[in-house]
């Protein structure tokens, strides 16, 4: 077993959630939050199984993650 980061984003049209941590691109998607992680987690696991544990960073360089806003001059 190994604890991984997940991003979950919520749009307008469902949701999306994606691995930090992890070489590649993996996705999730879902109506719901708990579709979407599911669907990601789904993921994770083809994804070792297909490329190899190499995938994993040792240690995950992130420590938390934040979402904020910021006012840009556009």
């Amino acid at each position: 077993m190994k604890q991984i980061k997940i991003i979950v984003e919520k749009h307008p049209d469902g949701y999306i959630a994606y691995p930090l941590g992890i070489k590649g691109v993996v996705v999730g998607e879902g109506n719901t939050y708990a579709e979407a992680l599911a669907d990601v987690k789904s993921a994770i696991q083809c994804h070792i199984e297909v490329f190899g544990n190499e995938v994993l960073e040792d240690e995950s360089p992130v420590l938390e993650a934040f979402i904020t806003e910021a006012e840009v001059t556009i």
